[in-house]
């Protein structure tokens, strides 16, 4: 990842993010199960097709302009396959069908790993090209993502595919803006992995795999769960959750840049998310489970584990009051 981000030449980009991908491979296939084999060979094609169209672009991109440089892809049809090729890496629709069956074959660190860790190098390679960019392609990908990420998490009762559909339309969001305000977009996709990172950490914790499991957490860690009603709202993006601060930021600037009706498609879209956000923290927090627990509620996680967790779950949830200045 490190070598992609500071990379200047598309064939250094390229080895990164293949050096990359052969490094996850035995991560996501770590358990000794057909279903995590399946995953890894899943992911191991999807990102084997985006590389060899990513290289294929960038070498049309060298022949007809003469330059290897990341920041001069100004040959049209190099960056339309570029983004095609980028949007395969991240899960954006209509190339995110792999990213939901991926996740459900691996382990919760492996699945957060993929939803935040991986998605840097593509989008600091989309981050680079943002002047590039044809922004009708990339509001069209973006308006696709946030209703298939809003669509395919309706009916979902495994937690780790809701979450590979959030991280489509999260996706969505960063997308549509990323060749009009590109700081913005990488706000976005920061501030997700910022609240997807104690999210996945406090499942792993409590062992959830489904809604039905979930519902279970009340009764063993009442804190645990609260955190995880307020970051399933902070993902939702309502206010004054920190969830809300970029998706208010995308769209004032979508309607500055004069595309209310792009604006407006997308805050009804992510209501297709916002309904499944609610029906788990309604699970979650509203509905009493039959229990047959006697004692009084203990604080049963081991003290190591939740550093990482309590460090990012104020940032996930209330950062909003400092975010503004730090944009300007």
């Amino acid at each position: 990842t490190l070598t992609v981000t500071s990379a200047n030449h598309w064939m250094t980009a390229w080895l990164g993010l293949e050096l990359n991908m052969i490094s996850i491979l035995p991560v996501i296939a770590k358990q000794k199960h057909p279903r995590s084999t399946e995953a890894a060979t899943k992911y191991f094609l999807t990102q084997a097709t985006a590389s060899a169209l990513m290289l294929f672009a960038s070498t049309i991109n060298a022949w007809q302009t003469g330059s290897w440089n990341i920041m001069q892809l100004n040959n049209k049809p190099s960056c339309i396959l570029m983004i095609a090729a980028l949007a395969m890496k991240m899960g954006a629709a209509p190339t995110h069908f792999w990213l939901p069956e991926v996740m459900q074959g691996t382990t919760l660190a492996t699945a957060l790993l993929i939803t935040t860790w991986q998605k840097i190098a593509p989008i600091t390679l989309l981050y680079m090209i943002s002047n590039h960019t044809e922004p009708t392609i990339t509001l069209s990908i973006g308006l696709l993502s946030i209703l298939v990420g809003g669509w395919g998490g309706f009916n979902q009762t495994q937690l780790r595919k809701m979450m590979a559909y959030s991280s489509i339309a999260h996706l969505g969001w960063t997308m549509t803006v990323i060749s009009i305000v590109p700081n913005i977009a990488l706000t976005n996709i920061i501030i997700y992995m910022i609240m997807s990172a104690p999210f996945f950490m406090l499942l792993m914790t409590t062992a959830s795999k489904t809604l039905q499991t979930m519902t279970m957490t009340w009764t063993h860690t009442p804190t645990t769960t609260i955190i995880l009603m307020l970051l399933l709202l902070s993902m939702a993006g309502l206010p004054p959750l920190t969830g809300f601060t970029p998706k208010l930021l995308i769209l004032d600037n979508l309607v500055a840049h004069k595309l209310t009706l792009t604006a407006t498609t997308m805050a009804l879209l992510s209501l297709l998310s916002l309904t499944f956000y609610l029906r788990t923290t309604y699970l979650l927090t509203s509905t009493a489970p039959p229990t047959t627990t006697q004692s009084t509620t203990t604080w049963r996680l081991k003290p190591h584990q939740n550093q990482v967790t309590a460090l990012l779950t104020p940032i996930a949830l209330f950062n909003i009051t400092i975010l503004p200045a730090l944009l300007t």
